[in-house]
């Protein structure tokens, strides 16, 4: 009997398995006919994903400041859209959240801290994910997966100084909180996707 409705977040930079492993689960309850809604940020529905579209474009170019807002904006939209009436009543899985804008905007980006917080905290008011897994990567491992990419936007496109200065500030993120989980994605990925599901298992049942 699945009885519970928890919200689950795959973190990750670009390249960490995390699309893979969100994906995965998705198809094992969707087999299983567990009632659950999928989407990723930005995005989600039909405004959020139009904003996606400019974010994400590689002819675009924001500054930093915009670059946050738009995100807020694709948020802003799924929370209202999408997750507020969904929450606590299916599983909901999201590839990437609010722990995303803190690594990428502020530790990769450099801006305020604060600022990214409080908005979230307007957006989100009592809604929190119940795990978050963040997919780490080696650079060496990051570099191979990316120049395989044939189609690669923005965000695929910057120097690694930058995704390790983002995944070192997810590794801050998730210190001494017990509902992260740590995914090595240089390991097999048939131990991570039993690792995840076996995680999720425990809390839905």
């Amino acid at each position: 009997m699945f009885n519970r409705k928890p919200l689950i977040v795959f973190e990750g930079i670009e390249g960490s398995g995390k699309t893979t492993l969100i994906n995965y689960v998705s198809r094992y309850l969707k087999k299983k006919k567990i009632n659950f809604i999928k989407i990723r940020e930005p995005g989600g529905n039909i405004n959020s994903e139009k904003i996606r579209n400019l974010i994400l474009n590689r002819n675009n170019k924001f500054n930093t400041f915009t670059d946050l807002m738009l995100y807020f904006a694709a948020r802003s939209e799924n929370i209202d859209l999408v997750i507020k009436k969904n929450y606590k009543k299916k599983i909901i899985l999201i590839d990437r959240f609010t722990d995303s804008t803190t690594a990428y905007q502020h530790y990769g980006m450099g801006l305020d801290k604060s600022l990214i917080e409080r908005i979230n905290k307007i957006l989100l008011k009592n809604i929190k994910p119940n795990i978050i897994f963040l997919n780490i990567i080696s650079m060496q491992n990051l570099s191979k997966r990316l120049s395989a990419r044939r189609n690669k936007n923005r965000y695929d496109k910057f120097k690694t100084k930058f995704y390790q200065k983002v995944q070192n500030g997810y590794l801050k993120l998730s210190k001494n909180k017990p509902f992260y989980t740590i995914i090595d994605s240089n390991d097999n990925l048939d131990n991570n996707k039993k690792k995840v599901l076996n995680k999720i298992l425990k809390i839905i049942k």
